[in-house]
């Protein structure tokens, strides 16, 4: 796998001691001077022989890019070409509000799958105010293996189909870091053919209702409790969401259908003075029936895409869904530019048609973190995962998998 990072500096730089200075007081941290780090930045500085510019001060809403270009490989897309490119901001000249990140990936790649996403995270007027969009159009060919964790890879049935997705959340402070919420949501598949399970039996997709187009189309009410202040690295705080949506006819769904979204995140910082963080994740999906098939929940299928490293994406689905994850992050380098992590994760998901849960699907993992920009905290993340059935791959983010 060949990664190929950089960021934006000059013009584009966050503000080092405004940013330092306002993380250390609502997190309670020791500061740590961001202009005493390294990243990748810094290290192409010093391979050229180039001098670093000085620290200039910010001007409000200058933002802070970290573009990450990657030639690999990957469970789900096979050899691939990405670019991902990660905006952190603040929205005020006093950064007293949390860090605001949109992410934007185009990807293009051996299995014919090609994609433009954009993921963003706004925080506004003091935190009174959190926008979250999700944005993503897709040709994605990709195998499904049925439904529930007692799925074989005999039962791999390849898929091909187009999407389009369409998210949006406004969300109001209530009580410090707890804010209500409500949005619209849209899932549209299209052109969707399936080849067929490879052991010749029938597909759960067949048996579960196949069509060739799906849509949902739904508004989603929200409860949510964030206390971390950068979501892409976060160093302690918590995070919790509960979302329900109800899709309904008159909006365009193809079904009338609900389901029910509980998240949970965890942060301990393990010492004052170095970044060492032991993290967990839960989260819980329940479906109605009617739901489409590829609106299931299912492995990688989070915000993100994020969950399951150690399966390709989609390896697992159900109706309803049970997902715990932790992890370790540690610092290699004193000077924050290498750090690595050790995870374990294990999923469970309902079979078809009992709708009862069935084994759980373990997976064990390691990484290694390399800083892309020091001023946002956001790190290249390259990991290798391992699960049931011989699974295992690597897996590159941009930003902490949670």
């Amino acid at each position: 796998m060949i990664v190929i990072p950089f960021s934006l500096k000059g013009n584009c730089q966050i503000d080092t001691l405004k940013t330092v200075s306002a993380q250390a007081k609502n997190q309670n941290i020791t500061p740590i001077d961001s202009s005493k780090q390294r990243d990748i930045a810094d290290e192409i500085y010093q391979f050229l022989g180039k001098t670093a510019k000085l620290e200039q001060a910010a001007h409000p809403k200058k933002i802070n890019i970290s573009v990450v270009p990657a030639i690999g490989y990957s469970l789900t897309t096979g050899f691939a070409a990405d670019v991902t490119t990660n905006a952190a901001f603040y929205t005020s000249k006093t950064h007293d509000e949390n860090l605001s990140e949109i992410v934007s990936s185009l990807a293009f790649d051996t299995k014919s799958q090609k994609f433009f996403t954009s993921k963003g995270e706004i925080w506004a007027d003091h935190n009174n105010y959190k926008f979250v969009s999700d944005v993503r159009v897709e040709e994605y060919p990709i195998d499904t293996y049925g439904l529930g964790t007692n799925s074989t890879l005999d039962e791999t049935n390849p898929l091909k189909y187009d999407y389009i997705r369409f998210y949006g959340t406004l969300y109001r402070k209530v009580l410090t870091n707890f804010y209500l919420g409500a949005g619209y949501n849209l899932d549209y598949h299209y052109n969707i053919t399936q080849a067929g399970n490879l052991d010749n039996s029938i597909s759960d997709y067949t048996k579960y209702g196949f069509s060739t187009h799906s849509t949902s189309s739904g508004i989603n009410l929200d409860v949510l409790y964030d206390s971390r202040k950068n979501p892409i690295n976060p160093l302690n705080g918590a995070y919790a969401s509960l979302i329900y949506r109800q899709n309904m006819d008159f909006l365009g769904s193809t079904s009338a259908w609900h389901s029910w979204l509980l998240d949970l995140r965890k942060y301990y910082k393990l010492s004052p003075t170095s970044n060492n963080i032991l993290a967990f994740w839960a989260m819980a999906q329940v479906s109605s029936a009617g739901t489409p098939y590829l609106d299931l929940p299912a492995t990688g299928m989070d915000m993100y895409n994020n969950s399951g490293r150690g399966y390709a994406q989609g390896r697992f689905r159900g109706r309803d869904m049970l997902y715990l994850e932790s992890e370790y992050r540690f610092g290699i380098t004193s000077n924050g530019l290498l750090g690595g992590v050790l995870f374990v994760n294990g999923e469970s998901l309902t079979g078809y048609p009992d709708n009862q849960f069935q084994k759980i699907a373990p997976a064990v993992g390691t990484g290694i973190r390399i800083k892309a920009n020091k001023h946002s905290d956001s790190n290249i993340c390259i990991d290798y995962g391992y699960g049931i059935d011989h699974s295992h791959g690597f897996f590159v983010n941009l930003g902490e998998v949670f």
